[in-house]
C-alpha cells in the first residue's frame, strides 16, 4: 500500500485535533460521525478540559488507496519538545494557523522545526468562516515568517488550503463561499505532495529511532518510531543502540500500529510504517534500533531539557492521610518514576534526608499538568513555587528567557507594561490596530511564574497570553515575581466560625468561608500588607445571659477567593506550600508553629541586615 506519513503542528488553539476529528468522520473506519467524541484524539480527561493537546499521538485514515499515518502534536511550548523529535517521523507536515489569529509564538517554533528538518510544509488557514476571519492576511503573515526563518525556494513554494475543520469544509479558494463538504482538497494536496517514505525495500536490514515512548503494565514501555528500512515481526531479534554507543539485546515482545483513536497489536510491520515495539524495559528516545547483522546508528534526537523544577513531597500536614490513598514516600517516588518512563522532559531526583524529591520540567503547564493528574489518582502531597532552572555556561551563571507575545485591549496596555517591566521583560515589538495591541517581550522565565492568574485579572479576561522558550542568557539580578502582599496565617486547629471570620476580614481576603476545618499554619487569607499576620479563625461566640438589641443580627461576609491548581502555585512565595490532596488544595507555610515561624522571620530580617 502507499504510504504517507504526516504531522500536524500549529500553535496552541488553531485547530489540529479538531481537523484530525474531521478526517477520522469521514475516512475514518468510523462512517457514522456521531460516534465520535468532540476532540476525539484528545484521550486524556485533562487535554479535554483544557482544549489542549498534551501528548504527541499518531493514528492513520484510508484515503483512495493511500495509508496517512497522521501524528496529532502538543500545540503549548511546555510539550513542544515532543514537536521537535515527531519532524524525524514524518516525511512532510500540515502547519495550521488560524484565519483570525494568524501567525503566532507556536508558530515559529513548529514551522522552524520543519524547516530545519528539510520538510515542505503544506499550509492550512484553519477557521475560514469564523466572524472576522481574514485568510489572505493570514497567508501573507505565513509566507513573512517562511522568509524570516530562511525558507529556501522549494520550501517557499509551499500548497496552500482553506478549511474549517470545526463543520468539515475544505477548499483551495480563500473565499469562505467556496468551501465544500469533507476534506478530499487537503486529502489531495497530501497524497501529491508529501513525499513517501524512501527505502521501503522490505527485505533490506532493519532500522528504526524511537521519537516518542508509551506505557503500560503488562509490557513496560513501548518505543514509537517510523521503520526507515526494512520489515519487522514480533519474536525478531533486534540490537538497541544508544548514543553513548551501549548496545543492547533484545526480542520483540510486542508489535503496535495506530488507527483511529486506537493501538492495535500487530504481528508484523514493514518500511514506512508508525509502530510501538515492546520488549527492553529501559528503551529510551532516540535510540536506535537495527538488525543484529547489520547495525547502524542514526544521528541523536534533541531531546529539550526541563526549564523549571519545583520540591514534591509528602504531605506533612495534620490532615495528612484524610482524604487520599496514596500518602507515603514509596508510593509517590514509584509514581514519579511512572511518569518518566514516558515523559522524556520529566526529571526528579531524591532530596537528601528528607521525603522529597526536586521534580523539573518544561514549564508551569507541564508541572501542574502532572500534579493534578497525581491528585486525581488518589495521591496526597505537598509542593513548592516552582522556580527557573539556572546553568552555568562558560562561567558565567544563565536562565532561561522566553518569547512572550500578548494580544490586550488598549485600555489595559499601561498596566500591562508596567507589570512586565518590573518583571524584567524587553519590549522587542508593539502593533497597534485601533483597538487591541500586540505586545512583543522577551523575558526570564522566572519573570512569568504568577505572571499569567494576574495578567488575566489586570486585563479582565480579555487579553490572550504566548510565550516560548528562547535560550539561555546572563542571570537579571533584580528579584522578580515574588508576591507583594502578606498573607493570614492560622493560630490553632479547629472549625472557622462566622463570628472569628468577621472580625479577620477587616484585615484582608479571605481563602475559606465559616465551616471550614483549618490547623496551625495554614494560609486562610490575604493581608492587606506586606507582612503576614496571625489570626484566630475558630474563636467562638461569647454565650452570656446579657440581652442585645443587635443579637440576631446575622453575619455578612465577602465571598472567599477560591484559587486553581496553577493559581494556587502562581501565588506561592518561597517560604510557602500548596498542600494538594484528591479534594482539597490548601496554602500553607513551610513552618506551621507560629513561634517557631517567628523566630526563623527574625533570624531571616537579621541576615539581610548584615
Amino acid at each position: 500500500m502507499d504510504i504517507r506519513n504526516i504531522a500536524i503542528i500549529a500553535h496552541v488553539d488553531h485547530g489540529k485535533t479538531t481537523l484530525v476529528n474531521a478526517l477520522f468522520a469521514d475516512y475514518g473506519a468510523l462512517r457514522d460521525p456521531s460516534k465520535l467524541n468532540d476532540r476525539a484524539m484528545d484521550s486524556n480527561p485533562l487535554e479535554h478540559e483544557r482544549g489542549i493537546t498534551i501528548l504527541a499521538k499518531p493514528t492513520s485514515i484510508n484515503y483512495e488507496g493511500t495509508k496517512i499515518n497522521i501524528v496529532d502534536t502538543p500545540g503549548h511550548a511546555d510539550f513542544g519538545g515532543e514537536v521537535e523529535r515527531i519532524m524525524h517521523m514524518v516525511d512532510g507536515c500540515l502547519l495550521l494557523v488560524d484565519a483570525y489569529e494568524g501567525t503566532m509564538p507556536q508558530t515559529r517554533f513548529v514551522l522552524k522545526n520543519a524547516l530545519e528538518n528539510h520538510l515542505k510544509p503544506i499550509v492550512v488557514i484553519n477557521k475560514v468562516d469564523r466572524e472576522n476571519a481574514n485568510p489572505s492576511k493570514a497567508l501573507d503573515e505565513v509566507l513573512d515568517l517562511f522568509i524570516e526563518l530562511g525558507a529556501d525556494d522549494s520550501q517557499l513554494d509551499f500548497p496552500v488550503c482553506y478549511v474549517s475543520a470545526l463543520a468539515n469544509t475544505s477548499s483551495l479558494d480563500p473565499d469562505p463561499q467556496s468551501q465544500k463538504p469533507g476534506m478530499d482538497a487537503l486529502l489531495n494536496l497530501i497524497v501529491r505532495y508529501t513525499p513517501a517514505p524512501e527505502n521501503n525495500d522490505p527485505d533490506a536490514p532493519f532500522l528504526m529511532q524511537t521519537a516518542l515512548l508509551d506505557y503500560n503494565d503488562f509490557v513496560g514501555r513501548i518505543g514509537i518510531g517510523t521503520i526507515k528500512r526494512g520489515s519487522i515481526k514480533v519474536g525478531d531479534s533486534l540490537v538497541d543502540i544508544r548514543h553513548n554507543g551501549e548496545k543492547k539485546d533484545f526480542k520483540v515482545l510486542k508489535l503496535y500500529k495506530f488507527s483511529l483513536m486506537s493501538k492495535e497489536e500487530t504481528n508484523e510491520a514493514s518500511a514506512g510504517d508508525i509502530i510501538g515495539i515492546a520488549g527492553l524495559p529501559d528503551i529510551g528516545v532516540s535510540d536506535s534500533l537495527c538488525s543484529p547483522l547489520h547495525l547502524e546508528t542514526l544521528p541523536p534526537l534533541r531531546v529539550d531539557e526541563p526549564t523549571l523544577e519545583m520540591e514534591f513531597a509528602t504531605n506533612s500536614s495534620p490532615f495528612r492521610g484524610r482524604d487520599g490513598k496514596f500518602v507515603t514516600a514509596r508510593l509517590l517516588e514509584e509514581r514519579l518514576h511512572h511518569e518518566t518512563q514516558k515523559d522524556v522532559s520529566l526529571r526528579y531526583q531524591r532530596i537528601p534526608n528528607k521525603e522529597g524529591w526536586i521534580v523539573s520540567g518544561r514549564g508551569e503547564l507541564h508541572l501542574g499538568v502532572l500534579i493534578e493528574t497525581m491528585r486525581r489518582e488518589g495521591y496526597e502531597l505537598e509542593v513548592s513555587k516552582p522556580q527557573a532552572i539556572e546553568k552555568e555556561i562558560d562561567g558565567e551563571r544563565m536562565e532561561p528567557y522566553e518569547d512572550l507575545r500578548i494580544d490586550v485591549p488598549n485600555a489595559f496596555v499601561g498596566d500591562v507594561m508596567t507589570s512586565l517591566g518590573e518583571r524584567g521583560a524587553a519590549l522587542v515589538n508593539m502593533d497597534d490596530d485601533g483597538l487591541n495591541t500586540r505586545l512583543d517581550y522577551v523575558i526570564p522565565s522566572r519573570g512569568l511564574i504568577g505572571f499569567v492568574s494576574n495578567f488575566l485579572t489586570m486585563t479582565k479576561g480579555y487579553g490572550i497570553i504566548n510565550h516560548t522558550f528562547k535560550e539561555y542568557r546572563p542571570r537579571f539580578l533584580k528579584e522578580v515575581g515574588t508576591r507583594s502582599l502578606g498573607v493570614l496565617v492560622s493560630v490553632n486547629q479547629g472549625l472557622s466560625t462566622a463570628f472569628a471570620l468577621e472580625k479577620v476580614e477587616e484585615h484582608g481576603t479571605m481563602f475559606i468561608s465559616p465551616g471550614e476545618e483549618c490547623y496551625e499554619g495554614m494560609i486562610v487569607g490575604e493581608h492587606r500588607y506586606p507582612s503576614d499576620l496571625a489570626v484566630n479563625c475558630t474563636q467562638q461566640k461569647p454565650m452570656n445571659n446579657i440581652r442585645s438589641s443587635t443579637k440576631e443580627n446575622t453575619v455578612v461576609l465577602k465571598a472567599p477567593r477560591k484559587m486553581s491548581l496553577e493559581a494556587a502555585l502562581d501565588y506561592l512565595n518561597p517560604d510557602e506550600l500548596l498542600e494538594v490532596t484528591p479534594h482539597a488544595l490548601r496554602l500553607r507555610k513551610r513552618i506551621l508553629e507560629t513561634a517557631e515561624r517567628k523566630k526563623a522571620d527574625a533570624k531571616k530580617r537579621a541576615l539581610l541586615e548584615n
